[in-house]
């Protein structure tokens, strides 16, 4: 069975400022795709091959990417262990799904990942996305989106 990892996007308003990002760390740093974290999932063998890593924007899953490679490492300043997730560019946008706040990332089964944002199909993100700029914070403030 195939197992997911889901981890806050701080600071990353939508799929297409994350794709801004990494495409710009991209060029800063080669092609490859790395994300590194802490910690280590003891359950590497359940997501790769197969697992993604979804993204959390503004309190709700929003996209996702294929996870190819989980490399545990030493930072070499710290000696502390952290792991690196290796990424597929592609960015796939998702129907959004609301999620709380949390430190670090957690496991995501199958059954509980949101499926993937069909195109040209529209949605609640679609609608949000044409409100104020004004009108989005102030329904972000209140926990609304």
């Amino acid at each position: 069975m195939t197992l997911h990892l889901v981890k806050l996007c701080v600071g990353v308003e939508s799929p297409d400022h994350l794709r801004a990002l990494q495409h710009g760390r991209r060029l800063a740093v080669g092609d490859a795709l790395v994300h590194t974290t802490r910690m280590t999932p003891r359950r590497a063998d359940e997501i790769v091959p197969g697992g993604s890593l979804y993204w959390v924007m503004t309190r709700a899953i929003r996209c996702r990417q294929t996870i190819l490679d989980l490399e545990p490492v030493t930072d070499p300043e710290t000696g502390r262990s952290a792991c690196r997730i290796h990424l597929d560019p592609t960015v796939v946008e998702t129907e959004a799904r609301p999620w709380r706040p949390f430190q670090g990332w957690r496991y995501l089964s199958a059954e509980q990942a949101p499926p993937d944002r069909r195109a040209g199909v529209a949605t609640a993100d679609d609608e949000v996305a044409a409100m104020p700029e004004e009108m989005r914070q102030a329904l972000r403030e209140m926990g609304l989106i």
